[in-house]
């Protein structure tokens, strides 16, 4: 039997509009409608903040609100080729080994959270070292607006189907269509089963939960003005989320073989502990060091 209440995924697709142009397809999708959108309202926040100079240590901000522009264009760098290149080093090495002209063909998927946010240090680190810009304060200002970008991705997820959970009998269990609803565990009770919608969860935990724990931080408690402090509550509430999440999340499809059913879960002794949460554990402690680090020099001052 199926849940009661299962839910059957709505009649939503990862095109908003497609037009046909010379032989080609330009085509809208809600995934990148969402880049876009993250990227643009993290650029408004921001230069909101550097125009707020009584939020900063001293009462400046570290850069004129003009030069956010130009940081716009290095985040945008950083995540789509972070992103792109941590997905094949973390989670498709061979078959990219195999087809190295795949790793351009962006459009199609495949993108790391854990790559992309290495490509945004990378690029801020960069554009403070040619503009002389604090990276600790940059980084704080970059850490409120991150959650935007990561909830409105994660709901293009659930638009496209995908990263979907395991198999649950809770009355919210999502019927996604395809594959999710046929590739039931060998003693499932049915044919078809609902899963766990952990594109809603991540949208709840790493969007929604942690900007609304930043914001009230900067706006309310004067975060800003203890530098590292956010950006170690967003490294570290990331981590948190996302290893915490990797526990009802399904193993991506191309993972999971028969000698390896589990996809990239790996043993660690009687338990197993997905590839998200290997990589959250060091964004859990970073993060936690971030905020003792930022805590220790408000009270030293």
């Amino acid at each position: 039997m199926l849940a009661p209440l299962a839910i059957l995924f709505p009649d939503l697709r990862p095109e908003i509009f497609s037009i046909e142009i010379g032989g080609f397809t330009l085509a809208l999708r809600w995934y990148a409608l969402a880049y876009i959108a993250g990227f643009l309202l993290g650029w408004w926040i921001i230069m909101r903040l550097m125009a707020r100079p009584a939020l900063w240590p001293g009462n400046t901000a570290p850069m004129p609100p003009a030069k956010v522009e130009a940081l716009l264009t290095w985040v945008i760098v950083g995540v789509i080729l972070g992103g792109r290149l941590g997905f094949v080093l973390f989670y498709q090495t061979s078959y990219y080994l195999e087809y190295p002209a795949q790793i351009l063909r962006i459009w199609e998927g495949g993108m790391s959270f854990h790559g992309g946010f290495a490509g945004v240090i990378i690029a801020g680190l960069i554009y403070c070292r040619r503009h002389g810009v604090p990276p600790l304060q940059l980084a704080d200002a970059m850490a409120l607006v991150a959650p935007i970008g990561i909830g409105l991705g994660r709901l293009a997820n659930f638009i496209n189907a995908e990263l979907w959970g395991r198999p649950t009998l809770a009355p919210w269990g999502v019927i996604f269509p395809g594959p999710a609803a046929q590739d039931c565990p060998w003693d499932w009770p049915s044919a078809v089963c609902a899963r766990h919608p952990t594109q809603l969860y991540e949208a709840a935990l790493e969007g929604a939960v942690l900007f609304a724990v930043l914001a009230y931080l900067v706006w309310r408690r004067g975060a800003l003005k203890q530098p590292g402090l956010a950006t170690g509550v967003f490294v570290a509430g990331y981590g948190l989320g996302r290893f915490t999440v990797e526990f009802w999340r399904q193993a991506d499809a191309q993972f999971i073989t028969p000698d390896n059913p589990l996809g990239h879960v790996l043993s660690l002794g009687p338990l197993g502990i997905s590839m998200g949460q290997v990589l959250s554990l060091p964004m859990i402690a970073i993060g936690l060091a971030l905020v003792w680090r930022a805590r220790r020099a408000r009270y030293r001052a």
